[in-house]
């Protein structure tokens, strides 16, 4: 089984990985079908510097399928065993699919600064 963690607002990526509104927690099954869902509140603060990482991986995440993150973030997920693909934007159901189909990677782009008033521009890389 894999379990997807995705940051979320309203059904969708949420763009910033450590101001999202919630993660949404994807169960896959063996024929790559989604077998549960849970929702997990968010935080308050700077996904980096929370304890998020650390809960997912309690809950066996292994990827997480996010829009953009610093590399704070990206680093404290690593070093939880969690695999980052960034650059995911849209419907979160349509993400998870395209991805388990194999038509998303990381983009390697992330964000660069803390700053509250700067912009992190989601990448949609599906091919």
């Amino acid at each position: 089984m894999m379990k997807i963690a995705i940051p979320t607002r309203e059904n969708m990526v949420d763009n910033h990985f450590g101001h999202c509104e919630y993660y949404t927690v994807l169960t896959i099954g063996q024929d790559n079908q989604i077998v549960s869902n849970e929702i997990i509140p968010s935080p308050q603060g700077c996904g980096c510097k929370s304890n998020i990482a650390g809960e997912l991986e309690k809950m066996g995440v292994n990827v997480m399928l996010a829009g953009n993150m610093g590399q704070g973030a990206l680093n404290v997920l690593t070093s939880h065993n969690i695999k980052v693909v960034r650059g995911c934007s849209g419907n979160i159901q349509h993400v998870v699919t395209d991805y388990l189909n194999g038509k998303i990677t990381d983009s390697g782009i992330g964000c660069s600064s803390h700053e509250h008033h700067h912009e992190c521009h989601g990448h949609n890389n599906r091919e």
